[in-house]
């Protein structure tokens, strides 16, 4: 019989608490073997990415609604269906056996017969799935791609249909990661070496130095290369702002909003480790997480400080990089849950927090120096909406061609900006911009 501690039926915990409270909590697989976490983290991912179509298999081979039906036994189908569909290597019956398994040990017999009986029902249409098919073209398409209708409207509406559709169908596919080789423990031609010898597969993007396109992190994880600092999991678009702000090994420089500090430990990278970065959040966790990685990294240049940005004064620096909380809605392939967790009025409250954290960077910069704002979103409102607004406010800073710090196809609104998509560019979704202070 299935165990409490089995990965699938932590999985479904996992997803019972994302439904009840909007929270992931892997820690619930701590005691799982690491083979078993990382299968618990694909699960869960993977089953928010397609939630909506597989409610919506669920209601179509069950008598009772998926909105009747009891948390638990909503996730176990739901866990069940996507190892039907979408997972070729685990069998029909394994599928099915298992998911029975736990809702028998969970909830009791009857809801493992319904379980069985609602499994059985889709096995037999397996090679012949219903589509969805509803009137309202705004559900039709959100239950077929399982993101919110409001974000389909806005996507449409802004993309066109065509757009929208590859755009959310690359939020959908396994995403695509990036490790950077770090030159502060090691080299990169030797990193290079180094993956080679262990027969990692690996292409090195022609974008930034030092970032390879890989097919997994495991590897680099099992052989304890990101504990050592010898790389880190980086996805391109985010080296994009560091590169832009091109601190100097003798300036003074202020990472706000720097947690998990990714971006704090290149640009010590780019200063080799001299000058000075204060990387500033407002979680402490997140910090004391930041600090640690900053000695393994040997990025010994950083510091920490723990404070609410938009109340915090500061001395001016010749550069600060304020990369914002934001929707992320450029991250939907590896955060899956950010579909589920934002809605037009977080999208509000996040344009009205970027624009007190920028306004309280423009103080930390001095005459000469550089901002540069970024984000991991789509939405305009969030970046160029924003940027604007903020020249608005702050006559003392201009906008700086990007052109030379990132890719010529990345750019947008005539070099003033890049802005990167998942389904062009093969990365996530990124905005940046490069703000001078004039006077």
């Amino acid at each position: 019989m299935e165990t409490e501690t089995s990965a699938r039926s932590v999985s479904v915990e996992i997803l019972i608490d994302f439904d009840e409270n909007g929270t992931l909590d892997y820690a619930r697989a701590d005691k799982l073997e690491s083979r078993d976490r990382a299968e618990v983290r694909e699960y869960v991912q993977n089953i928010l990415r397609r939630r909506s179509y597989l409610d919506f298999l669920i209601n179509e081979f069950s008598n009772v609604g998926i909105d009747e039906m009891k948390p638990k036994l909503k996730n176990i189908l739901r866990l069940g269906v996507y190892d039907m569909v979408f997972m070729d290597s685990t069998p029909d019956y394994a599928a099915i056996n298992e998911s029975v398994e736990i809702a028998k040990y969970s909830l009791g017999s009857r809801t493992g017969d319904l379980t069985n009986a609602i499994l059985r029902n889709l096995q037999r249409d397996i090679d012949d799935l219903p589509k969805p098919n509803f009137e309202d073209r705004a559900k039709l398409v959100a239950t077929t791609f399982s993101h919110p209708e409001w974000l389909v409207k806005r996507w449409t509406d802004r993309f066109g249909e065509r757009e929208a559709f590859q755009l959310m169908q690359a939020n959908n596919k396994r995403p695509t990661y990036y490790i950077r080789a770090n030159n502060l423990r090691t080299k990169t031609e030797n990193f290079k070496l180094r993956m080679t010898k262990h027969g990692i597969d690996f292409q090195e993007s022609d974008w930034l130095p030092g970032y390879f396109q890989v097919d997994s992190v495991a590897p680099f994880i099992s052989k304890g290369w990101l504990d050592k600092g010898f790389c880190q999991v980086q996805d391109i678009a985010a080296g994009f702002a560091p590169y832009l702000l091109d601190p100097k090994s003798d300036e003074s420089i202020y990472d706000l909003c720097a947690a998990p500090g990714t971006k704090s430990v290149l640009m010590s990278d780019l200063m080799n480790g001299e000058g000075d970065i204060l990387a500033v959040d407002i979680s402490s966790e997140r910090l004391d997480n930041l600090a640690q990685s900053a000695l393994s990294y040997h990025a010994e240049n950083i510091r920490v400080r723990r404070a609410d940005v938009t109340e915090l004064e500061l001395p001016e620096a010749d550069g600060v990089l304020l990369d914002a909380p934001c929707t992320g809605t450029g991250v939907l392939s590896k955060r899956a849950d950010l579909r589920w967790r934002r809605d037009k009025e977080g999208l509000k409250n996040a344009v009205e927090l970027q624009a007190k954290l920028l306004d309280s960077a423009a103080k930390m910069v001095e005459k000469g120096g550089r901002l540069v704002y970024s984000t991991c979103s789509l939405e305009e409102e969030e970046n160029m909406e924003q940027v604007m607004s903020f020249l608005d406010r702050h006559e003392n800073f201009e906008m700086q061609s990007v052109e030379g710090y990132v890719p010529d196809e990345v750019m947008v609104h005539g070099g003033l900006a890049y802005q990167t998509f998942p389904h062009k560019h093969n990365c996530d979704g990124h905005f940046g911009a490069l703000l001078k202070r004039v006077d």
